[in-house]
């Protein structure tokens, strides 16, 4: 973290200005206050990633918070092969740069880092913009592990390392990042993970379990979805229990690439969240 954080301090200069990537289930969570340092005093465009795995009702409200804190942002998938929206947005808040050039006669690249938490999304959006898989991707946190310039339509882009903080103030925060995939399944206890999961998510998004794991009627408790789970998908141990190491990783999949239908983690309408700096 402290390697990755100075190594972009380093470039900091070199760039006009930085892309922050932002996993849509999650807007909240994915803020890293470590990056304010970075954000101060440079030119921002914020990319909510993965819009595709929640509503755009429910991403809107969002949108509309960042419009009026005057933070701009674009929309992106970056499976879809296609961030042309984001090139189109760095440009537009770089045209200064851009028309003090021009003015001269001269053509100049837009230059920009591309920061976010591990798992956003961040490489595999370079590589829509670039329509080629030239930055390293994964669907596990902690992939790209150096700097990696590419350069596309007069800008140039810095990928660099998916970045969290030490210590999270906020449990929900914790949990989320781990739902999203930001922190290492193998530092986790899955099991225990995906019951706190399941029991955040079942009373909204109640539907969306049963009518993946193809139940008639969700059990009120959480570990009675657990069991149904497993009984649905034939995850069973020795004996006939269930099987809830194997079941909790179905889910977990499940969720995070998007089988369990569109679900957002972090809507400032219920929960009252702000983007205030935490720490």
């Amino acid at each position: 973290m402290t390697k990755a954080i100075r190594m972009m301090e380093e470039n900091l200069r070199l760039v006009d200005a930085l892309i922050y990537v932002i996993d849509s289930r999650a807007v909240y969570s994915s803020n890293n206050p470590l990056f304010d340092k970075l954000i101060a005093g440079k030119k921002v465009l914020y990319v909510f990633n993965k819009c595709d795995l929640v509503e755009g009702r429910d991403l809107a409200p969002w949108c509309e918070k960042f419009s009026a804190e005057n933070k701009p942002y674009v929309k992106a998938v970056g499976t879809s092969g296609d961030c042309s929206a984001i090139v189109s947005g760095l440009k537009k808040i770089a045209a200064d740069k851009i028309e003090r050039f021009g003015e001269r006669g001269a053509n100049v690249s837009v230059r920009a880092m591309v920061v976010g938490v591990p798992n956003s999304g961040k490489s595999t959006v370079i590589n829509a913009m670039c329509r080629r898989a030239g930055a390293v991707t994964g669907d596990r946190p902690g992939v790209t592990r150096g700097k990696q310039w590419m350069s596309i339509d007069g800008v140039d882009f810095l990928d660099t390392p998916g970045t969290l903080w030490g210590k999270f103030e906020e449990e929900s925060v914790a949990k989320h990042l781990a739902y999203i995939g930001s922190i290492r399944d193998e530092v986790l206890d899955i099991g225990d993970l995906v019951y706190e999961f399941l029991d955040e998510i079942k009373a909204e998004y109640g539907a969306n379990i049963a009518a993946r794991y193809g139940m008639t009627e969700l059990p009120d408790d959480t570990i009675g979805i657990f069991d149904a789970i497993a009984q649905a998908r034939g995850f069973k141990v020795r004996g006939g229990e269930p099987d809830y190491d194997r079941t909790a990783k179905c889910v977990m999949d499940d969720f995070r690439k998007g089988r369990l239908g569109k679900i957002m983690l972090e809507k400032p309408q219920k929960h009252g969240l702000t983007l205030k700096k935490r720490g």
